[in-house]
């Protein structure tokens, strides 16, 4: 017999993985009740003779488990026959389901009359055999073909999975040799499976599962063509999809890691939920069915059992990408670290999650909700005091915020060496490093000595302490970008054999896998830069000597900010929404724009600007302007909420309302901003490095209706842009740890400088850590500044200031690190840190002062360039570690000729041809009839002749000012000499210009 590669025979193998049988549907109808688990991974054939259409329950399955665990209710059903008791309690079993959902009933059970019925008996505690013998009862079986139509049509569905006679799972089943794939199967659930059938109901079942044999796609609401099924795939190559198994069929895992009963039992108990959000906005309450996507489960079960195998003390690293749903994985995670327990004792005492975002919080409490008293288990550290109270209250998650979260812990004073603690870290970047993890460590640490008998050196010890990593405390970092110094706090070291020490994520969901399972848009897909053309021109006569570095900057700001500049970009942006936006009903016609500037002014300007366009189009949209405190602009204060007309916190809801399609930012909404109606963004800000990835990143947020996003970059190149997210497109790894020696070479360069003396050093540390008062410290500080101006010179002082300021931030991270303690660099560290700021920098002439008021903007065009899709290295990602080399340092200053600079910056970032259509109307409409006006003999023949002389007086003048100009505008002047319809057009229009300016 040759194998079956139909789809009959994806069936049987699948369900043979599951019981060890094929289940083969029987030919007649049975009532006899099929034997328990087997085989397989636990479950057993079921027979679809047995279900009840109706009620969408397997009555065999339902009497067998009530019969064997609740022997004493079970008969009063009487669900072996068609009576009232039977219909009665399946009525009142349908609507718990209807109302609660199956995930709740299972959990549990259902109030019938004078009796509580339990519907499914749960993971057994360790040592607990009544608990095991009816975990053992729970009847786990599997369907095949079940036809679940009640119409005559008898539909039926591949496979049905049911548990203790209630369906969780159904699945439609495709195979690739057969040319159907995962596809074909999520198209069948939208189009030929009723979503107003009982059994598709939301609720009723956990989720839908199509497969093929390569991918699983899921879904917990079956709505037609609206149905939104999720990737639940291990990821490929840090992509989409499934890797090759070499021992059977890519989804196997399925099977062996999410189905066996004791794993299903696990999801169902801390994972899957039935939720019902309030909308902010209307009020209005929905109901939504949460089923983990492969990587929240994968990545939930690692931590808790690595953590179970080595308890308090070790480091992780998440780096999981937008999209990737990190508010479930951690509210999970949280909640599961509760009862988590190594040797019979629990691992942790208290679970302290720090986050800025208010959805992480709600989505814990409602995950804890579904289990135990909110109020009793979690709590919000928000002042001092409050997180010393949480602990001896025996809550067990206490939520707080980055900034408050040092602040907090600082002040408790009461030792806590004996407790363990479990640090989630929403977002964590390098801020978790130095100063914050040093506040982190002292609180959760041993607190303040008692013994008044502590000599300076167990003191300076102390210090030291207080900012080390707990060997009390697991830390847990999830962010979508890792910085070098948050891979190197909290990665996971990794050997190689030329001595170096990379550090890895403990897990990763990328940027890449997000982006090709469809949970964040790619927002390089569409990414356009905007070159611009400009030509400066001196306006004084004299040529002064200007810095080049500086003055290029300046003059470069200078034009970008220009009045003519804002409003030309400002009237692209405008006009490129509405006609390539709006008008091709992107986002079904509600899509919304950024507009990322470079600074509060140019906000302002940018605001300003489009709502001024906005009229003139007579465009019923509108425009909103984002920015911090207040501004000085045209002659008075104005801030956000002066020019929106709005208070500030309401500008996130407003932009979602119509007539509002334009967000003009400076520096905010730029990092967290979730907005799924944000389409197009307008890039007026140089964006570089993590800056660029997390500003562009605000597009990518997915939308039912949102098939694209779209860049229009006014300042960056693309090269830029590709460098930047190709750090964070797969894995990120650190190249090497950073090396503690140069702290060695540092305190070397800083000693020998003689600034200071190192037994000055001891006694100020020693003063400071005694409480001494500001009158004893500061005669040291001086007397180190004095030298510093009397002994350096301005080179020399520059280079001490940098490698001061470099040692301590270096040390601020290594000390939180390092496996070992030194005295010396914990006594610079103190000592620097109070000596940095008394030290004066060098005078440095601003040799650039003066530029702008000697120039003006000749010319300025924008050139949009083709769309392009950005194409990333599909590659891991090496980043270096924390640089701790000196600061500082001073090149020699570039100087040259005014004249000598506005030609190099024109040849470099001008470019304009002097064909340029701004530079033509200019020059026709106000250059040439200026000269014009300004000739002799045309104001004699104004003012004593009549027009027809004038006329003839006009011609000649223009003749002479074209000629005058032929050297700078030689195609001007061709088109003038080898046209006769633009020679007509620009005698008339500067002859009529010129008796206006005359009149």
């Amino acid at each position: 017999m040759t194998t079956d590669t139909s789809e009959r025979g994806l069936e049987r193998l699948i369900c043979k993985a599951l019981t060890g049988d094929p289940c083969d549907p029987p030919s007649g109808r049975t009532v006899s009740e099929p034997t328990p688990g087997y085989g397989g991974v636990g479950w057993s054939p079921g027979n679809g003779r047995d279900y009840n259409r109706e009620y969408c329950v397997d009555l065999v399955q339902l009497q067998a488990f009530l019969h064997a665990t609740q022997p004493d209710s079970a008969p009063a059903l009487r669900l072996g026959e068609d009576c009232p008791a039977r219909r009665k309690f399946l009525a009142r079993l349908q609507g718990e389901i209807n109302k609660r959902g199956t995930i709740d009933v299972l959990r549990h059970g259902v109030r019938h009359g004078p009796d509580h019925l339990e519907l499914f008996h749960g993971t057994p505690s360790a040592g607990n055999e009544t608990a095991r013998r009816l975990f053992e009862l729970n009847r786990f079986t599997v369907t095949r073909q079940l036809r679940y139509s009640r119409d005559e049509t008898q539909r039926a569905l591949d496979i049905g999975l049911f548990i203790n006679g209630l369906p969780v799972f159904t699945f439609e089943l495709k195979n690739n040799l057969t040319k159907q794939t995962v596809h074909d199967a999520v198209s069948q659930y939208e189009t030929d499976r009723n979503p107003r059938e009982p059994l598709f109901r939301l609720g009723r079942c956990v989720a839908h599962f199509a497969v093929d044999e390569s991918e699983i796609r899921f879904c917990t609401h079956l709505k037609g063509k609206s149905s939104w099924f999720l990737p639940f795939n291990r990821g490929r190559n840090q992509g989409a999809g499934n890797p090759p198994n070499p021992d059977g069929l890519k989804i196997e895992y399925l099977w062996r890691e999410v189905l066996p009963r004791e794993s299903l039992t696990d999801i169902i108990e801390n994972y899957a939920q039935m939720l019902t959000p309030k909308d902010a906005r209307t009020g209005r309450k929905k109901r939504v069915q949460i089923w983990p996507r492969y990587q929240q489960l994968d990545v939930v079960r690692r931590l808790l059992d690595d953590a179970k195998r080595h308890g308090a003390g070790k480091r992780y690293l998440i780096q999981h990408s937008a999209g990737s749903g990190k508010s479930f994985s951690i509210a999970w995670l949280a909640h599961q670290m509760i009862p988590l327990k190594k040797d019979g004792s629990p691992v942790f005492d208290s679970i302290i999650v720090v986050t800025d975002r208010r959805i992480l919080d709600k989505q814990i409490r409602d995950t804890i909700k579904q289990y135990a008293q909110v109020g009793s288990t979690v709590g919000h550290a928000e002042r001092s005091g409050d997180l010393r109270r949480f602990i001896e209250q025996g809550k067990k998650i206490i939520i707080t915020t980055i900034q408050k979260f040092p602040f907090i812990l600082d002040e408790i004073g009461s030792g806590h060496r004996d407790r363990a603690f479990a640090i989630i870290i929403d977002e964590a970047h390098s801020s978790q490093g130095g100063k914050t993890a040093g506040a982190v460590s002292a609180a959760l640490g041993e607190g303040d000595g008692e013994d008044g008998d502590e000599s300076y050196e167990d003191r300076i010890n102390d210090e030291i302490e207080r900012r080390k990593m707990l060997d009390n405390a697991s830390y847990f970092a999830f962010t979508a970008t890792p910085k070098n110094k948050t891979l190197e706090l909290f990665g996971e070291p990794d050997p190689q054999s030329d001595g170096t020490v990379r550090r890895l994520p403990f897990h990763t969901y990328s940027m890449k896998q997000a982006i090709q399972e469809g949970f964040i848009l790619d927002v390089l897909e569409h990414y356009t830069p905007v070159e611009s053309y400009y030509r400066l021109a001196k306006t004084v006569e004299e040529d002064p000597e200007y810095d080049v570095r500086k003055a290029g900057k300046k003059l470069r700001r200078y034009v970008e900010g220009h009045e003519h500049a804002i409003r030309l970009k400002a009237e692209i942006m405008v006009d490129h929404f509405h006609e390539q936006v709006l008008a091709q009903h992107r986002i079904g016609g509600k899509a919304r724009a950024m507009v990322v500037t470079n600074g509060i002014e140019r906000a302002i300007q940018y605001f300003h600007a489009i709502r001024d366009y906005l009229k003139e189009r007579r465009s019923p949209h509108e425009a909103l302007v984002a920015f911090s405190g207040e501004h000085d602009y045209g002659g008075g204060r104005v801030s956000e909420a002066s020019l929106n007309g709005l208070p500030s916190s309401k500008i996130a809801d407003t932009f979602r309302e119509d007539p509002y399609r334009f967000l003009v930012c400076a520096d905010k909404f730029q990092t967290g901003y979730d907005e799924p109606l944000l389409h197009t963004m307008y890039v007026d800000k140089t964006l570089a490095g993590i800056r660029a990835v997390q500003t562009l990143s605000r597009l990518n947020r997915s939308h039912p209706e949102k098939r694209d996003v779209f860049v229009l970059d006014f300042l960056n190149d693309a090269e830029t842009i590709t460098k930047a997210f190709s750090d964070y497109y797969r894995t990120t790894v650190l190249s090497d740890e950073t090396d503690p020696n140069r702290l060695h070479d540092l305190m070397a360069d800083l000693d020998g400088a003689q600034v200071y003396a190192p037994d000055r050093v001891r006694a100020f540390v020693k003063l400071y850590l005694d409480g001494a008062e500001r009158t004893q410290l500061d005669p040291i500080l001086d007397g180190c500044v004095a030298a510093y101006l009397k002994e350096l010179d301005e080179d020399e002082q520059v280079r001490f200031k940098g490698s001061a300021k470099a040692f301590t931030r270096a040390y601020a991270f290594l000390s939180s690190i390092l496996p070992y303690n030194n005295l010396d660099w914990e006594e610079r560290s103190i000592f620097l840190n109070f000596l940095i700021p008394k030290l004066p920098a060098p005078e440095e002439p601003d040799l650039s002062k003066g530029i702008l008021e000697r120039i003006d903007m000749d010319s300025y065009r924008v050139e949009k360039h083709k769309v392009r899709e950005i194409i990333l290295e599909d590659e891991d990602a090496e980043i270096d570690p924390v640089r701790t080399g000196e600061g500082g340092g001073r090149g020699e200053i570039e100087t040259d000729r005014l004249s000598a600079i506005i030609d190099e910056f024109n040849d470099r970032f001008g470019g304009i041809e002097w064909g340029d259509p701004d530079r033509v109307i200019r020059t026709a409409t106000e250059d040439i009839p200026a000269a014009v006006a300004k000739d002799a003999r045309f104001k004699n023949a104004r003012r004593n002749s009549d027009s027809e002389n004038a006329r003839v007086e006009s011609d000649k003048a223009l003749q002479r000012a074209v000629l005058a100009m032929m050297q700078d505008d030689t195609r001007l002047f061709k088109r003038f000499s080898d046209d006769a319809d633009f020679r007509r057009w620009l005698s008339e229009a500067a002859f009529q210009l010129a008796c206006e300016a005359t009149d």
